[in-house]
């Protein structure tokens, strides 16, 4: 193998290699100099996103097993970027005393993730396509279960691994029919030989099934809002955008390249799961106190939105995904990063516990306002644009009724999420949550994410470039 099918991997090798690192900054460490390892975690994710950057080649290795062009690299960065900005949001969470002996692990867990994430978004065929699922997917179970001395963390971590174990059991299922009927696992190959017989239709439904589960659809969303609730807040970030977004990307990806030629078949299921996902999204998220719970169901109903763009089947389809999902990772990490620097000063996770908020800490009501108003889609903040895009994507192919679906959802999810708006700038108590200032890190964390909302919203030369990339499906 030479250098340049080497540097078409240099992602996922900068990744392997600042694991490495952090193994071997273990050994040369002692129990007063653990915390040294959040300044280093920060510096190789910045790194890899560099090295995936400037040295990222696009190219085709190991027979078919592993692609990477534009649109994947592109994909990779975004993932950096926010598994970036939950470093910044769990420092204060990862210095308490008891994780104390577990900084390195938690680390290590996210970039073992981060690099089965990887894979699965280059994986050219199913052998790889699998891989990269389950070495993304085990390890997060173990983040889910991480805070051992909580009851519900440990349940949140036994809930995501059955969940993972039945879904990744349907979705082999599928693929085993999908091999008997094609005689292959290679995309491109499939792409040729698959045809509308019941086998393969049965396969391919399977496979939509075992997905749905990991993208969180109804009715395979029973385990997220437990999880979410369940993991620590900084978990629960990393698995609303970092490993739902990789999830999306790559099922938008196979249903493009694998099954575009059944696609009469997988529009009228995800049209179903699309309405499906919107109403019971908005209807559960209406009814919820904690926070973490809210977001769940918040995510859920962003989920049959991103529905919509997949519909599209073209690159502005595929584009309008990516670009959501991008606003998606701002509005979301940024209303997460508000509710874990409240819990980590306070402890205090519910709606009611917001209310004068804006009173006592005026900048964490805004930020948070901001970001609820991104995912509600309310002009002119970012997510506005990115549900536009969405609605232009499933218009294109003349899905006016369901775009009609989705408008009335849109409308009832403004009523939830002006809930925690209303508390933190109308309602008033006399015990509102004390001034306080927030860490310099989770500050950060969430500055990024306010600039990101104004700079992905007005910026539209990088929906452009997106859609400039996926022109190639």
């Amino acid at each position: 193998m030479g250098l340049t099918e080497i540097l078409t991997m240099s992602h996922e090798l900068a990744l392997i290699a600042a694991l490495i690192i952090l193994l071997i900054s273990e050994i040369f460490s002692d129990e007063k100099s653990k915390y040294k390892f959040i300044p280093l975690a920060f510096a190789l994710i910045l790194g890899a996103g560099v090295v995936g950057l400037i040295f990222g080649k696009t190219g085709i290795i190991f027979g078919g097993m592993y692609q990477n062009d534009a649109l994947r690299m592109a994909m990779k960065l975004i993932l950096d970027l926010a598994t970036l900005i939950v470093f910044l949001q769990s420092t204060e969470w990862i210095k308490h005393p008891h994780n104390k002996n577990r900084v390195l692990e938690f680390y290590l867990l996210v970039f073992a993730t981060l690099i089965g994430m990887n894979f699965m978004i280059s994986s050219g065929d199913f052998l790889m396509f699998y891989l990269g699922l389950e070495l993304a997917t085990i390890p997060i179970a173990a983040l889910a279960a991480f805070d051992r001395l909580k009851n519900n963390s440990a349940e949140a971590g036994i809930k995501l691994i059955l969940s993972s174990a039945l879904s990744t059991g349907l979705l082999l299922y599928g693929l085993s029919m999908i091999y008997g009927t094609t005689g292959s696992i290679y995309f491109s190959e499939i792409k040729e030989l698959i045809t509308l017989n019941s086998l393969s239709m049965l396969g391919m439904i399977f496979f939509i099934t075992g997905m749905a589960f990991k993208i969180s659809l109804a009715p395979f969303h029973f385990w997220t809002a437990d999880v979410y609730q369940g993991s620590p807040i900084a978990v629960t970030s990393y698995l609303s955008v970092v490993s739902k977004g990789a999830a999306i990307f790559i099922f938008t990806f196979v249903l493009y390249n694998v099954f575009g030629a059944t696609s009469a078949i997988w529009t009228q299921i995800l049209v179903m799961l699309s309405v499906i996902t919107m109403t019971i999204g908005n209807l559960f998220a209406l009814r919820q106190q904690n926070l973490k719970r809210f977001l769940a169901y918040s995510s859920i109903a962003q989920a049959g939105f991103i529905m919509l763009g997949i519909l599209g089947q073209s690159a502005i389809g595929m584009g309008s995904v990516i670009y959501f999902l991008l606003i998606y990772i701002f509005s979301n990490l940024g209303a997460f990063g508000v509710v874990a620097i409240i819990s980590a000063q306070t402890g205090k996770e519910t709606i009611a516990d917001y209310r004068g908020l804006y009173a006592t800490n005026p900048k964490l009501s805004l930020a948070l306002m901001l970001a609820l108003f991104s995912l509600a889609g309310i002009p002119p903040v970012a997510g506005f644009f990115g549900k536009l895009f969405l609605f232009n994507a499933a218009a294109s192919q003349g899905y006016y009724w369901l775009l009609f679906v989705a408008v009335v959802n849109a409308t009832i999810s403004l009523y939830y999420y002006l809930l925690p708006v209303k508390a933190m700038f109308i309602e008033k108590t006399d015990s509102p949550i004390a001034t306080f200032k927030a860490k310099p890190y989770m500050a950060l964390s969430v500055a990024i994410c306010m600039v990101g909302l104004v700079v992905t919203g007005f910026a539209s030369v990088i929906f452009e470039y997106l859609v400039s990339v996926s022109s190639g499906l």
